[in-house]
């Protein structure tokens, strides 16, 4: 299809073999496990499930990578797989990793504790503040690694600023990029090197699927896939096939999702019950300005503080319609408290450091009707 096509357009053609399969509508799966070699010149190019090159996966990663504008995209098991894959072949051994200091705990707890096990180290900077960085540079550096919307607190670095840096110093520029998606921003057009993204949330959307998912040079690419044939950490043909139907309505859902987050931020942010509203939408926002910059959306994450963790500990038992649960992206709304579940591994001063309370309440906004979802979260915020 024509590469000039619009997102809505992608997200639906996309990774479709042409000519059609059979006259098939839809991505065929494809379930063999086993391959003719065919002329294979490396081992890498046999076709097996583990080495991501059967039809479903590759399906699924050219969708993905038509959706980024980049020229080739990876599908991994999970977001982790490709967070963990990417990061060690950027660093290589040895090297040494600039990373913004306000971070999903999964990758935190990787960068703080577990790169050094491969001989390699990581400085923490505040990716709002590119004036601080040249501080942290070493001979070794070998990449600048972010996230486009933070988890939980869904800050917003000065990405502009990072990718100039990143050229500036001859660094790999890395980014998270799963609160935003490429319906709100498209980092590799912004000067970033390679995006991730936890295909669990957005590009699924029906929390029924753990994926992630890597796109950006064909070259870039090529490497993460060789380390990640290795390591085994390929998502299986079925599941890369859920995740191509799942990417067919990203924009529609996305667009859903950021105008209720808005919306049911700006309810909160007049709450009498609530300290704090994180959502770079409102104009009240430290954040806003640098969105506005970069996005084309807010994104569809929020978070709220109440005024003490046993009210925030209430509010999310009293909620009716919205889902406590972990994880996010889904059509469904789904609130959690991040010290007490997802943040929970870190320590009490790591949270402290990246801001995160007890109080805290983090909220994936789903595409249920915005006035059913404020008459939900204003009836649990009621007494506190």
């Amino acid at each position: 299809m024509d590469p000039a096509s619009r997102l809505d357009t992608l997200a639906v053609h996309a990774g479709m073999p042409s000519p059609r399969p059979g006259g098939a509508v839809a991505i065929p799966l494809y379930l063999s496990s086993s391959y003719d070699p065919g002329d294979a010149g490396s081992y890498d190019d046999l076709r097996y499930p583990r080495l991501n090159n059967t039809p479903t996966q590759l399906a699924a990663a050219a969708r993905v990578a038509a959706l980024e504008g980049a020229e080739a995209g990876l599908i991994t098991a999970s977001g982790m797989a490709a967070i963990t894959t990417a990061t060690l072949e950027a660093l290589g051994e040895g090297g040494h990793l600039i990373a913004q200091d306000t971070l999903y705990s999964g990758t935190f707890k990787f960068f703080a504790h577990e790169l050094s096990r491969f001989g390699c180290a990581v400085d923490f900077v505040d990716a709002t503040r590119p004036e601080t960085w040249a501080a942290a540079l070493r001979p070794n550096t070998r990449a600048f690694y972010t996230e486009a919307l933070t988890n939980p607190l869904i800050q917003v670095a000065d990405h502009q600023a990072v990718a100039a840096f990143a050229r500036a110093h001859g660094l790999l520029a890395m980014i998270d990029a799963t609160f935003a998606t490429p319906v709100v921003f498209r980092p590799l057009a912004a000067g970033y090197d390679l995006v991730l993204h936890s295909a669990t949330k957005y590009l699924n959307g029906h929390s029924d699927l753990v994926a992630g998912a890597v796109a950006g040079s064909e070259a870039l690419v090529g490497r993460v896939r060789g380390r990640l044939n290795l390591l085994g950490g390929s998502l299986d043909p079925f599941g890369c096939y859920m995740l191509a139907r799942g990417l067919s309505t990203l924009g529609l859902r996305v667009r859903q999702q950021g105008a209720n987050a808005l919306a049911l931020a700006r309810l909160l942010e007049g709450h009498p019950a609530v300290r704090r509203v994180h959502h770079p939408g409102l104009e009240a926002s430290p954040h806003h300005e640098r969105a506005k910059a970069s996005f084309t959306g807010f994104g569809a994450m929020l978070s709220f503080e109440t005024h003490s963790a046993e009210a925030a500990a209430r509010f999310v038992t009293r909620l009716r319609l919205a889902v406590r649960a972990l994880s996010l992206g889904g059509v469904e709304t789904l609130v959690t408290r991040p010290a007490a579940t997802t943040h929970m591994g870190l320590s009490p001063e790591e949270r402290a450091r990246q801001g995160i309370s007890d109080a805290l309440i983090r909220v994936s906004v789903g595409i249920e009707d915005i006035a059913d979802l404020s008459a939900d979260f204003t009836q649990a915020l009621e007494g506190l």
